[in-house]
């Protein structure tokens, strides 16, 4: 397929080029998941410059990296190709029964909070697609990101330096709360260092914005650093933890909100709050999703700016 611009022609093998460099930010490693050679990558590469007229990467050391025109450029490279894409697929889809498939990254807390709504109002427009949920720790489902393994991200903000190339959308702050079963014991008395540590601990994950939210209330109790805890991101195991072992759980407000609403898990009236945590929608912004992306997109963008409400 030929592009016919003022006399150049741009092939798709030059948007293939553009993007396969433009993502993993090496020609060699560009070359590699093109099957072709890296002196191949560098002359069609040069082709596309040539048509453009403008050039389209910084070759360095550290490997390839966009110009300022590289950048503009990317959006419509990726707009281009994924239009393709999905008219193949869909052509797939109505006449071979393939159906596409959108893939997400959500935060393990998150997903049981946003995942249904937006699934279900996504399936009303969107039967025949498939949705693959990818969970894990935040900076985990920024590498996927970043590497296209997923179409975008529903987590927190990262760190300035991990969010190059990427965008965040905002949805809603998700506070900390801890939580107990009903009629645990903590809930009698003054709630003391001495008095915690008589239970176990039950905490994000170490690294996590959540967990240092976490230690920062523990902390201002005068817990020490290296106190025994449990640290988990298994919604199902720290549930059956509080619930059945005494423990007392660290955990975003929205994952239990129903289960403090049902009076199996209680509140701790802590006089020492965490601090809120911005929670939104991350995606890269040289790639464009495709329409059904887009769809599943606005409608966890719903879901998650319904929380506000």
């Amino acid at each position: 397929m030929d592009l016919d611009l003022y006399g150049n022609r741009i092939k798709l093998r030059h948007l293939q080029c553009f993007i396969a460099v433009a993502q993993l930010r090496s020609l060699q490693r560009a070359s590699e998941a093109l099957a072709i050679t890296q002196p191949a990558v560098s002359k069609t590469l040069a082709e596309l410059e040539a048509a453009t007229g403008s050039r389209l990467f910084d070759r360095g050391r550290k490997g390839a990296e966009l110009t300022d025109h590289g950048r503009m450029f990317a959006p419509y490279a990726n707009a281009s190709l994924s239009a393709l894409q999905e008219g193949v697929q869909k052509l797939r889809g109505e006449f071979q029964g393939v159906p596409e498939v959108v893939r997400i990254g959500i935060l393990p807390t998150l997903a049981r909070v946003l995942c249904p709504p937006a699934l279900a109002a996504f399936r009303r427009s969107s039967a025949l697609v498939s949705v693959e949920v990818q969970t894990g720790h935040n900076l985990e489902l920024l590498r996927r990101l970043k590497a296209a393994e997923v179409d975008f991200v529903v987590g927190r903000l990262g760190e300035p330096s991990s969010m190059t190339g990427m965008s965040f959308e905002h949805l809603f702050r998700e506070p900390l709360t801890v939580v107990v079963r009903a009629g645990h014991p903590i809930l009698r008395g003054p709630i003391t260092a001495s008095t915690l540590v008589s239970y176990d601990l039950v905490l994000p994950p170490a690294g996590t914005l959540i967990r240092q939210s976490a230690d920062s209330v523990l902390a201002a109790f005068g817990m020490p650093e290296r106190a025994a805890v449990i640290s988990s991101l298994s919604v199902s195991l720290n549930l059956e933890l509080t619930l059945r072992n005494d423990a007392i759980w660290f955990v975003p407000a929205s994952l239990v909100e129903s289960y403090v609403v049902s009076g199996e898990l209680m509140h701790v009236p802590m006089p020492f709050g965490g601090t809120d945590e911005p929670i939104g929608l991350l995606r890269r912004t040289d790639v464009t999703l495709s329409s059904h992306g887009i769809g599943l997109f606005d409608a966890f963008k719903e879901a998650g700016l319904t929380r506000n409400r």
